[in-house]
Order: structure tokens, then sequence, then C-alpha cells
């Protein structure tokens, strides 16, 4: 009965004619991105064992391939683009980032306070009676 009031098309339910899913991404879409993981996962081991590079600068070269390796895996794996239908999941992203960030710095915080109101030990008591 229903099928006389709706007819059946062929468009998913819920989105208007012609407006496709964000969904998957192809085969072609995933192994870029492996491609381009692996290069740059190859390219952070040769910058933190290599002489050619200045020596302080090896932190800074590290942290901006791992920014690349973020981007990649955003890009090619998570498939989040800059379409409209990309919003939610990029702000489901960012809040996860959010989440985590909190919970480490609220971590590395209790633990700081932990260790400057700890107890000293034995040999410290005996080092300040001398």
């Amino acid at each position: 009965m229903s099928d006389l009031i709706d007819p059946p098309t062929n468009e998913p339910q819920g989105r208007p004619p012609g407006v496709e899913r964000g969904g998957h991404g192809s085969v072609l879409t995933y192994l870029t991105g492996l491609g381009f993981a692996i290069v740059l996962t190859l390219a952070s081991f040769w910058a933190a064992g290599t002489h050619l590079v200045w020596g302080p600068a090896v932190p800074v070269l590290l942290a901006a391939l791992a920014v690349g390796q973020m981007g990649v895996h955003v890009v090619f794996f998570f498939n989040i683009g800059s379409g409209p239908d990309s919003i939610n999941n990029f702000l489901a992203l960012a809040f996860g980032v959010f989440v985590v960030g909190l919970v480490v710095f609220g971590s590395l915080l209790i633990m700081a306070n932990l260790d400057a109101n700890m107890m000293p030990s034995m040999d410290q008591l005996m080092k300040m009676q001398r």
C-alpha cells in the first residue's frame, strides 16, 4: 500500500536526488595514502638517524613530518575533506583531539603537583640533617 503513495526509487533515503553520500574512498585513494604514509615514515627514520641535518633542527623536522603524517591520515584514511558532508566528522575529530589533550595535560599537571608535594625519601632526609 505504501508503494502506491511513494513509488520506490533508486535514490537513498534521506537525501535529495543527485546528492551522493560522502562515504568511503576508493582503493586508489587508500593506496595513495599508504604510499604517502610510507614515504613520511621512512623520511622520519632517515631524519632521526642521519648527520646531514643540523642537530637542533632534527626535532623540528620530525614534528613537521609527524604533522604531515597526521594530515595524510585525516585526508586519505578518515576521508575528511573540505566538503559540507565532512564538517561533522571534522568536528568530532577536533573534539576527540581536545578531550585527549585535556586528559594528557591534566594528568601531567596532577603528576607534577604530586611530585612537588611528595614527602622526601630517607636519603634526602639524611642529607638535610648534615
